[in-house]
């Protein structure tokens, strides 16, 4: 009975032993997360200064490895050329000074939310216009060191950056807007950024922009000399496409309807000025305004770009008709001035037949009314010469006329008289317009819809 009790005492006290051995070890496992902060952060023992020694502990440049996860691009704006990204920024490199011990691999890593504990690449973007960094919570940074001594750097930011543009064939046209990333003060003797291996870039799915596509991306190096030294850079060209159906919709299509309301003055009755030049002045304003409304929203560049050919070109029509109408009114009044002229011409003339009339009939009564009158025979030999002229002249205009073409047969439905050219002209142009305009609309779609893009490089 005795040994009983003693077995069982001694059952007791060595679980008591194990359990109070199992939280003196999950308290020492927290306690060693301190210590092994304390052990490669502590002071006097790391120096945030100083760079870490190359691959393999050499004295080669430090390697930072740069992968970017792009979440969203708000705009892209053509006037100022710049456009704004938020985007998941990571840098990973090896520094052997960081070096702990995992604890047979249950402590995978640990992580610090202040980045001026530890040495920091110091990577800027060269293209950068305005950047900040979010607080919201907490700062959205973080710094994982793992056992090896690798550590791994990621931060959410925002930025605008500059993108210069090529307006030339706007707005069928294509920008290319990079992403540049460089060292500021280390050379390539010090520190090398390469791009992280496999899938370097990555963009958020269903990326959505008011007025543009984002096709591909392309990651490249950049290196730049300058006379203090070569220093290492990093960039990312992304391929921006602009949606057209907007510029259609809100471009395109009016113009066109304001050069074919321009055209309706043709139509209209020559007599009709307040109609006809109220409908010419008021399309012609209209596309101005539309022209400048275009202009104000791009920058004032030195070139010629798409949409001011096809402006200028519909302006010019608008212009035209109203020009048109012109020539009509100019040419209407000179030929009833003429018409008139030839009025009074005749009634002039009619009545000096007249006033003749009544002198040769007075000078015939006074005559004596034996007076013998000379008469002609009627009939002519057939060798009489006279008669001959007569009967070739028959002959030519009882020759069969020629078959007019279609052209002058529509024209000859329009007499050639001074007062009906006006209309000669409605008609004419309203013919000569719409082909023309047509035939500008298959040379301007042909040109820049299949024009490729000399500066394109991918």
């Amino acid at each position: 009975m005795g040994t009983g009790h003693y077995f069982w005492a001694i059952f007791y006290f060595t679980s008591l032993c194990s359990a109070s051995l199992a939280n003196n070890a999950k308290i020492n496992f927290r306690e060693k997360e301190k210590k092994v902060l304390d052990q490669i952060l502590g002071a006097g023992k790391y120096d945030a200064r100083i760079r870490p020694s190359g691959i393999n502990g050499t004295d080669g440049p430090a390697v930072v490895r740069v992968n970017i996860f792009v979440r969203s691009i708000s705009k892209i704006d053509d006037v100022t050329m710049e456009y704004s990204v938020q985007l998941t920024f990571r840098e990973q490199w090896t520094d052997e000074r960081l070096k702990f011990d995992d604890i047979q691999g249950r402590l995978k890593y640990l992580t610090l939310t202040e980045a001026n504990r530890v040495w920091m690449p110091d990577l800027f973007f060269s293209n950068e216009k305005e950047g900040h960094f979010h607080n919201i919570i907490m700062p959205n940074v973080y710094i994982r060191i793992f056992p090896n001594g690798s550590v791994l750097y990621s931060i959410r930011i925002s930025l605008t950056l500059a993108c210069p543009m090529n307006l030339k064939l706007y707005p069928l046209d294509r920008q290319i807007c990079s992403l540049r990333m460089a060292s500021y003060g280390w050379t390539t003797n010090d520190l090398v950024f390469l791009w992280k291996e496999g899938d370097p870039v990555q963009v958020v799915k269903n990326l959505h922009l008011p007025r543009f596509t984002l096709e591909k991306f392309l990651t490249d190096y950049c290196n730049s000399k300058t006379n203090t030294g070569e220093y290492s850079c990093l960039k990312v060209d992304l391929l921006f496409k602009r949606e057209f159906s907007y510029y259609l919709i809100q471009i395109y299509i009016p113009c066109c309807m304001l050069v074919i309301v321009s055209w309706v003055s043709f139509w209209l009755d020559q007599g009709a000025v307040p109609a006809r030049v109220s409908l010419g002045v008021t399309t012609l304003l209209t596309m101005a305004t539309q022209t400048s409304g275009i202009n104000a929203s791009l920058p004032p560049v030195s070139y010629t770009k798409a949409i001011d050919v096809w402006t200028g070109v519909c302006l010019t029509f608008v212009f035209g008709a109203l020009l048109e109408f012109a020539l009509v009114n100019y040419a209407s009044r000179s030929g009833l001035n003429k018409a008139n002229m030839h009025k009074e011409n005749m009634k002039k003339k009619r009545r000096d037949l007249e006033q003749a009339s009544l002198d040769a009939a007075s000078d015939l009564l006074d005559t004596d009314s034996n007076a013998t009158f000379a008469m002609k025979p009627l009939v002519r030999h057939p060798g009489d010469p006279l008669a001959l002229e007569k009967l070739r002249q028959c002959e030519v205009h009882m020759q069969p006329p020629k078959r007019p073409s279609c052209c002058k047969t529509w024209l000859s439905k329009f007499p050639t008289r001074q007062c009906s050219r006006s209309k000669r002209i409605d008609v004419i142009s309203r013919i000569t317009f719409p082909l023309v305009f047509a035939l500008f609309n298959l040379v301007y779609w042909s040109t820049y819809l299949f024009r490729e893009e000399d500066d394109e490089t991918f």
